[in-house]
């Protein structure tokens, strides 16, 4: 029987070789997995290097480890991901959720009073890491989350049960198409897709196992976005906002698009990185 440490160490050496991770980067991964086996802290595995692993855990740790080898995301071998302090399940039908996405949520939190009833939508909810969060820290708001595949619906009501959130609806839709045309909203928000069709990122690093739909848009990347800004008009309430999350280099894009479309105060916020990522705008 192996113990944690030789465990831990052996795992680190296969994933720095077999992914080119930096060693730290590994160790971590390696622990991660380990932690998801056992179901104790990490904590607990440092303070006991000496502990062996009985077979059954082994062979589990195996597993994982030997899908983490072929370069699958962590967060779908574990079939979680963190995402604002809160704990989401995810699958191959679903995008994992990103930290710069939480500025789109930050912005979002800062439009939706604390204290009234606001009617919110989330375009594409996917695993519904943003809805569910806005609706976690804001219980007052009426939250709509629609998304075109059931599977990423089925998950997002998985997360709603497991969060227990209640004041989240979900709907089967192509972006707005199905919803009642005399719906009104507050504040409609999104990640869209936005890399365009021929981008290399799309065959690089975590996003060969995540969902094309949702991630390619178009020969520009745009092609989602200017569907969702044109059609929110129909939606927005007299000044409601759009807020949308797009790459680092269409922000002049994004703002010629509004500015044509009559919205007003459009602005441009940068995420941790400093990279431009999420535009609003109000209707007016």
């Amino acid at each position: 029987m192996i113990s944690l440490e030789g465990l831990l160490r052996d795992a680190r050496s296969q994933l720095v070789n077999a992914l080119s991770l930096e060693p730290n980067i590994a160790g971590l991964e390696a622990h991660v997995l380990l932690v998801h086996v056992l179901q104790k802290s990490r904590a607990y595995l440092l303070a006991h290097p000496e502990l062996k692993i009985d077979d059954a855990s082994l062979a589990n740790f195996t597993a994982l480890l030997n899908r983490r080898l072929t370069g699958e995301p962590i967060a779908y071998v574990l079939g979680q991901r963190e995402f604002y302090g809160l704990d989401f399940k995810v699958s191959p039908d679903v995008l994992i959720p990103r930290p710069e996405t939480e500025l789109l949520v930050e912005l979002a939190l800062a439009l939706i009073p604390s204290n009234q009833s606001t009617r919110v939508l989330d375009l594409g909810t996917g695993s519904g890491a943003i809805a569910l969060t806005l609706a976690k820290l804001r219980p007052q708001a009426l939250i709509t989350a629609v998304d075109a595949s059931p599977q990423a619906l089925a998950i997002a009501r998985q997360n709603a049960a497991q969060l227990n959130v209640h004041n989240v609806r979900f709907i089967e839709s192509d972006w707005l198409e199905a919803l009642d045309p005399s719906s009104h909203f507050d504040l409609i928000v999104s990640n869209p897709p936005y890399v365009a069709e021929n981008d290399p990122h799309l065959q690089q690093g975590d996003v060969r196992f995540e969902p094309l739909q949702a991630l390619q848009s178009g020969t520009d990347g745009l092609q989602d976005i200017r569907h969702i800004a044109q059609e929110s008009l129909r939606f927005l309430a007299v000044n409601g906002h759009l807020l949308f999350e797009h790459g680092y280099n269409q922000k002049d894009a994004c703002a010629a698009l509004l500015h044509a479309l009559a919205y007003s105060d459009i602005k441009c916020q940068r995420d941790l990185g400093g990279q431009d990522r999420v535009t609003s705008g109000k209707k007016s």
